[in-house]
């Protein structure tokens, strides 16, 4: 499935909870970064997140500070690869970004931080030292 097919999959609202976790969300994530300029992959991946969580019954999921930190991960990644990168080639070069429980998070936030609601609600700048 191209960037822009996975892309429209899940604005529309065709792939179920059940199918969609945290490798999927970085899939997602690259989608975007591959078809738009940062902040406007920033601001439709942000978007569309919440409104797949909304329609769920699940809007107490959705996370800014996870959200944005791992899109901006993905951005640096990516722009430190070579250009054209498949979805594959990007999963096979970083697979710490496709580990969810004690990800590539922890290296740049304390447990405390990411639990907060701040952190929830709103972006926080990283609170460790890679």
């Amino acid at each position: 499935m191209t960037n822009q097919e996975f892309i429209a999959r899940f604005e529309s609202g065709s792939i179920p909870a059940t199918d969609f976790h945290h490798v999927d969300h970085v899939r997602l994530a690259f989608a975007y970064l591959s078809g738009y300029p940062v902040l406007q992959a920033l601001q439709r991946f942000c978007t569309s997140l919440r409104q797949f969580a909304r329609a769920r019954g699940k809007e107490n999921l959705y996370h800014e500070t996870i959200t944005w930190a791992y899109l901006l991960l993905i951005h640096e990644r990516m722009a430190r690869a070579a250009q054209g990168l498949t979805w594959e080639q990007f999963a096979s070069a970083n697979p710490d970004l496709l580990t969810c429980k004690n990800g590539v998070l922890k290296k740049y936030y304390a447990e405390e931080t990411l639990q907060s609601d701040v952190a929830k609600r709103t972006f926080i700048f990283p609170d460790r030292s890679a």
